[in-house]
């Protein structure tokens, strides 16, 4: 199958998802909710989106002087101005699929800055590691700060349908079930073990071994403190946008620094889901605002808000970045061809 095919396939897929979502969401709205998202919407004060467009640019910038920190390890020392454009783009093509931005951006470093490409993916799996260990303890810790709310939210709409399902499974289908497993763990093992001795198979193994030298860079930096800065000062500043955000409606003015800590939790989810998170996002702030008293027309209503000022500010970046890139490296392509 072409790769065009399969890339539209998926941009498919993933629109069909988060439409789903929202239909699921509208299709049992009376047109007084409709009426009443709307004029939330309207009553809402945008100026206030500016301070947290503003917050949403220095996150991104930061987040691209981390990354230039894995690169130094083995060897290379981009721009940051390269750097921070690579990582716009690579959120431009995240918002019509998920993850292909993390390789658009790795082939930008790589064409601009002439990293080797497979050493980038390991710096950007790196990267990922570690946002995704502090999503884990932002997580953790909404749910430690406010155990009765959250912790009791997660626990009805999580932990006891997960129970349910394995209390269904009887002892016959619990065998039945385990012997499918070590079955298909023992054919996928021999089919590692078949490959990794064909022609495909070594060529795999040696781009492995680049992304595990790109990955591992991250125990050999000489600035470790300056990384763990930037990692805690990301997530403080998409912190700060969600609290800011709060102020641009008056049902959300109220609330405080533990709803937004908890939004940010788990509205992050929402945006690995599907393109950009749409639908997935506002159904999960939605869901999380009401557990804060929020009326739940108000909640979807903010949650649109916010998603959609993300999107603005990606797309408005992401395509100046695109324009910026040859531009600002055009007087390195003149050098090279002297």
């Amino acid at each position: 199958m072409p790769k065009l095919l399969k890339t539209i396939i998926k941009f498919i897929c993933f629109l069909a998802i988060g439409l789903g979502l929202i239909w699921l969401v509208t299709r049992n709205q009376t047109e007084k909710d409709k009426l009443d998202i709307i004029n939330s919407l309207q009553r809402a004060n945008y100026w206030l989106i500016i301070p947290v467009m503003l917050v949403g640019v220095a996150s991104h910038w930061y987040r691209a002087v981390r990354w230039k920190l894995l690169m130094v390890p083995i060897g290379y020392k981009p721009t940051t101005l390269n750097t921070f454009f690579a990582v716009m783009v690579g959120y431009l093509v995240n918002l019509a699929i998920p993850r292909l931005g993390e390789v658009t951006r790795c082939g930008i470093v790589a064409r601009y800055e002439k990293v080797p490409a497979d050493k980038l993916v390991g710096t950007m799996i790196a990267e990922r590691a570690v946002d995704l260990l502090l999503l884990v303890l932002i997580m953790i810790g909404t749910v430690v700060v406010q155990i009765d709310l959250v912790g009791a939210f997660f626990t009805e709409h999580v932990v006891i349908p997960i129970q349910d399902k394995i209390g269904k499974v009887s002892g016959a289908k619990g065998w039945l079930l385990l012997l499918a497993v070590v079955v298909v763990v023992g054919l996928g093992l021999l089919g590692l073990r078949l490959l990794s001795r064909s022609k495909f198979g070594i060529t795999i193994r040696n781009m492995a071994r680049g992304v595990w030298t790109g990955f591992i860079s991250i125990g050999k930096m000489e600035r470790k403190g300056w990384f763990i800065f930037y990692s805690v000062l990301i997530w403080a500043l998409y912190f700060t946008m969600m609290y800011l955000g709060f102020m641009c409606m008056e049902e959300t003015r109220y609330l405080g620094l533990k709803a937004a800590l908890a939004v940010l939790a788990f509205g992050s989810v929402g945006m690995i889901v599907t393109p950009g998170g749409m639908g997935a996002y506002q159904l999960i702030v939605q869901k999380t605002l009401m557990l804060y008293g929020v009326l739940e027309t108000s909640a979807y209503a903010f949650g649109w808000i916010v998603w959609s000022a993300q999107t603005v500010l990606v797309m408005v970046l992401g395509f100046a970045s695109l324009i910026a890139l040859p531009v600002y490296n055009k007087p390195k392509a003149v050098a090279a061809d002297r």
